[in-house]
């Protein structure tokens, strides 16, 4: 049988196949790695209640997954709050680790106490939350 063109194109190379192959697997990858700040990682846009101040212990941190706040106590009866939204691709922190909150997805640190980035890949730390005391509670988030 004889095959007939109608174009003047040269056939593709193997070589050619090759390279745009792992052309579009190299852009699938960088795609998939999204960028800095991709996610929202501002925190509650209205007030939330985490419960019991107590339960936040002195010197140390309490994250609050569901409600995506991280809140600290570095003295007695002072709180700071950060979103625990991590800052790299988005992803809520997975647990606290001593002096550090710990995301699941890239292993990103953050300093529990300043929200700021004590390992990567993440490279902005972690916005502040306003925190206060209410009868007791803790109330993270904007006043409104």
């Amino acid at each position: 049988m004889r095959r007939v063109t109608t174009s003047k194109e040269t056939p593709a190379t193997r070589r050619t196949v090759l390279c745009g192959a792992a052309l579009a697997a190299l852009g699938l990858t960088a795609a998939a790695c999204g960028k800095e700040g991709s996610g929202d990682s501002s925190g509650p846009d209205k007030p939330v209640e985490l419960g019991e101040a107590a339960a936040v212990p002195v010197g140390g941190a309490k994250l609050y997954a569901e409600q995506k706040v991280l809140v600290s106590q570095p003295a007695e009866g002072e709180f700071k709050a950060f979103s625990a939204i991590c800052t790299h691709q988005g992803s809520v922190l997975g647990k606290v680790d001593g002096d550090v909150a710990v995301c699941p997805l890239h292993g990103s640190r953050f300093q529990v106490d300043s929200g700021k980035v004590a390992q990567g890949p993440a490279t902005k730390p972690l916005p502040s939350v306003p925190v206060k005391v209410r009868g007791g509670k803790l109330i993270a988030g904007p006043d409104k």
